[in-house]
């Protein structure tokens, strides 16, 4: 600095009379207030979009499977129209020549069990023995047997008549004998249709009998023989029976033996395991 130059203090008030000072805002504060205002109506959020309803989209994929399906289909018979219709194979066919020769051999019976039984019933029967005769009384229990004619011989014969109707009663035959004056035999072969039922077991098993000793036939699963008590009554001789039952395919077995004096085991078993090897 000069010297002789006025020295200005600082500190001293400014003259009376200058101008007032200008206001030193900054023009640009609208501007920044518009930003401002830009800056929160980014951070605002979003109003949230309406979602579309799923049934609405679920119902346009059927319907387009729908109708790809039914185009499909409709190609399908276009295309099928189109081809030509293919040939059937001839109704008639080459006659092929018969093999000469002689044929086959019928099975024998011991291959075909009926060819036995559905031959001669009667000759499936075992025979009278030797010294036996054939009683009076009893002609009707003696070669073919009807089912009005079985039916007869039995107890409650209106009765069994149904039964024998229901069980397919199809033929029967039977053979009697007598020895002496006191003991005789029956024997019936009773043969059944069996188209809804086992009517030949059925019947053989039928004989559920008390006050009897009963004892299972070898080589038959429904075999058995009975001896019964004696039937007394004053005045008469006693009454013995013994029976034996058993089926053979469609057939059923009956066997019945009397006489005045206890009969064996031994006698309508033996009767009974040979007239079963006949069958």
């Amino acid at each position: 600095m000069p010297e002789g130059a006025p020295v200005v203090d600082a500190g001293a008030a400014e003259p009376a009379g200058a101008a007032e000072p200008v206001d030193s805002a900054p023009l640009a504060a609208p501007a920044e207030t518009d930003e401002s205002a830009q800056a929160a109506e980014a951070e605002a959020p979003a109003e949230p979009r309406a979602r579309r309803k799923r049934g609405r989209t679920a119902l346009l994929i059927a319907t387009a499977a729908v109708l790809g399906l039914v185009a499909g289909t409709c190609t399908g018979f276009v295309i099928q129209a189109d081809r030509e219709p293919t040939r059937l194979g001839p109704l008639s066919q080459p006659v092929v020549a018969q093999a000469k020769g002689d044929g086959p051999e019928p099975l024998s019976a011991a291959h075909d069990h009926r060819v036995k039984t559905d031959g001669d019933l009667r000759k499936l029967l075992l025979s009278r023995p030797k010294g036996a005769k054939k009683p009076d009384w009893a002609p009707e229990q003696d070669g073919w047997l009807d089912l009005a004619g079985y039916a007869s011989v039995l107890a409650h014969s209106d009765r069994e008549f149904g039964d024998l109707i229901e069980a397919e009663f199809r033929r029967g035959a039977g053979v009697t004998w007598t020895v002496g004056s006191t003991y005789n035999t029956q024997i019936r072969l009773v043969q059944y249709r069996q188209e809804e039922s086992l009517g030949a077991s059925e019947r053989a098993g039928r004989w559920g009998v008390e006050d009897t000793r009963s004892w299972p036939v070898p080589g038959a699963d429904d075999g058995m023989v009975y001896l019964f008590k004696p039937e007394t009554k004053p005045g008469y001789l006693p009454l013995y029976k013994a029976q034996a039952a058993a089926s053979r395919g469609d057939i059923a077995m009956e066997i019945w033996i009397y006489d005045s004096k206890p009969i064996p085991k031994s006698k309508i078993m033996d009767l009974a395991k040979r007239q079963l090897e006949r069958l």
